[in-house]
Order: structure tokens, then sequence, then C-alpha cells
């Protein structure tokens, strides 16, 4: 169990590390709040790898920790927002084992935005913002795929490398 709770804490630092990373892509296109999500590679591997609960936590922990050391209170309730709701369609598809990790990634993908929208509706009090939906389904589907490729080679590699550790031990 420690072992597992310290490559979690491993994990919840490379996701806020990613997620800085991130912050510092210039955007890829002109639509406002397109980014690629590549701290949810560590989500998703963690869920493979460490189950949902510890993957949870991986994924409050970089939520909370990064709103306090690079955001705001909205970005707080927008990330929560977005995250929290696609790490329930996550847990549910994963559970179900209707999608490997490439489909259970843009699925969340398209579930954050979809989270964002709805944290954005209660912030602006506006269902205008719904007319952003179709551009945010198309891109939460491609940047759901693509970091899904990578979490799925992420995680095959990594499971190799626990039972190796495991054995080691």
């Amino acid at each position: 169990m420690a072992k597992k709770i310290s490559f979690c804490a491993l994990f919840s630092v490379l996701a806020l590390a990613v997620s800085y990373l991130e912050r510092l892509i210039p955007p890829l296109v002109a639509v406002p709040g397109i980014k690629l999500g590549l701290a949810n590679i560590v989500v998703l591997a963690a869920v493979y790898l460490f189950g949902m609960r510890y993957a949870l936590l991986i994924n409050l922990t970089r939520i909370g920790l990064s709103a306090l050391l690079f955001g705001d209170l909205s970005s707080l309730f927008y990330s929560l927002c977005g995250g929290l709701l696609s790490f329930a369609v996550i847990c549910l598809l994963v559970s179900a084992k209707v999608f490997g990790p490439v489909g259970v990634s843009a699925a969340g993908g398209v579930a954050h935005n979809a989270g964002q929208l709805c944290a954005a509706w209660v912030f602006l009090s506006s269902g205008a913002v719904w007319g952003y939906f179709p551009v945010l389904l198309i891109s939460g589907t491609v940047t759901g795929i693509i970091t899904g490729i990578v979490a799925w080679f992420l995680t095959s590699r990594l499971e190799h490398i626990l039972k190796t550790v495991d054995n080691l031990l």
C-alpha cells in the first residue's frame, strides 16, 4: 500500500508539472478554451494502473494545486466541473469495459468540455454558451484520442516497470 501511495504522489506531481507545461504552449488554434489536456494522460494511466479511487485523488490534487499555484477561484470552478464530469464518464466506461483507453479518453475529453460549458452556463447565466458545444465536441474528441493513445502507450510501458519493481521488492 505504501508503494502505491508513493507512486500516486509521483503521478500527482507529474500531472501538475504536465499541466503547468501545457500552460506554456501557445494556443494551437484561434478558438479560445481549446487545450490538449495533457494532464489527463497521467490521470487516465492512473485509472488503469492504480484504480479509480487513487486516480480520483491524483486528479483532485492536480486540479487543486494547479488552481492554487497558477489560477484563481474561477479556474478552480471550471476545472472541477470539467475534471469531475470527465472522470465520472471515464469511470463508467472503464467499469462497463465498453471501450479501450483511446475511446474512454475521447469520451472523457468531450465530457470535460461539456462540464466546463456547464460551469460557464452557471457562471455567465446564459444559455448562449451551448452554441460553442459543436466546436468543443470536435476538439474534445480529437484531443481525447491523442491523449488516449499516449496514455495507452504509457500504461503498457509502466505496467511492465511496476511488475519488475514488485519482483525486486
